[in-house]
């Protein structure tokens, strides 16, 4: 079940991929990029990996706001006329999809309290809890994993944290400072 589940989330990647290069609308490119993002982050907890899944969420939330922001001031657009149902429609499919897909992913993780880690023996949280304070030095078998066995992993997602809210906040800061300058004029 799991691996057609990511087939289709990745035909839905493919297919927001295609209408964000296709589109003429830029606040729709935005969108459909948007879309292949938290689908991407679904995938992500689908295959087990939900830190990366946190990451592309928190990075992916950032991204929009930067997004977003540059699109309304450079793309300000009005609806005069009614809402297309076509449109509508689209919208409400491509909402239930992520709804069903996102149940799925949360009944396919452990019941809370069991550890993910004892469905696999072969899993490495076995080696770091048997031989981590030998292997390390570190009596923290948290901070043995996040800095030693997975340091480069964690130092690459802190970065990319990091650079994204760092430019979420420069974007938002120059027309915060915009704003203030038009005000005093």
């Amino acid at each position: 079940m799991t691996e057609m589940a990511v087939g289709i989330l990745l035909l839905l990647m493919l297919m927001g991929s295609l209408i964000a290069l296709e589109t003429s609308n830029l606040l729709s490119a935005v969108v459909a990029v948007g879309a292949v993002g938290a689908f991407a982050s679904i995938t992500f907890l689908l295959i087990g990996a939900p830190d990366i899944a946190i990451t592309q969420m928190v990075v992916e939330v950032l991204s929009l706001i930067i997004l977003i922001r540059a699109t309304i001031s450079r793309d300000l657009t009005t609806i005069d006329e009614d809402r297309d149902i076509p449109g509508l429609a689209a919208t409400l499919i491509v909402l239930m999809a992520m709804l069903v897909f996102g149940l799925e992913a949360l009944r396919s993780l452990p019941q809370f309290g069991a550890p993910a880690f004892t469905a696999s023996p072969a899993a490495p949280a076995h080696r770091y809890l048997a031989s981590g304070l030998k292997e390390t030095g570190a009596a923290n078998a948290v901070a043995a994993v996040i800095l030693d066995y997975r340091g480069y992993d964690t130092l690459g997602e802190a970065t990319v944290l990091f650079t994204s809210i760092l430019g979420a906040l420069a974007i938002l800061r120059v027309s915060a400072r915009k704003k203030r300058m038009r005000s005093r004029k």
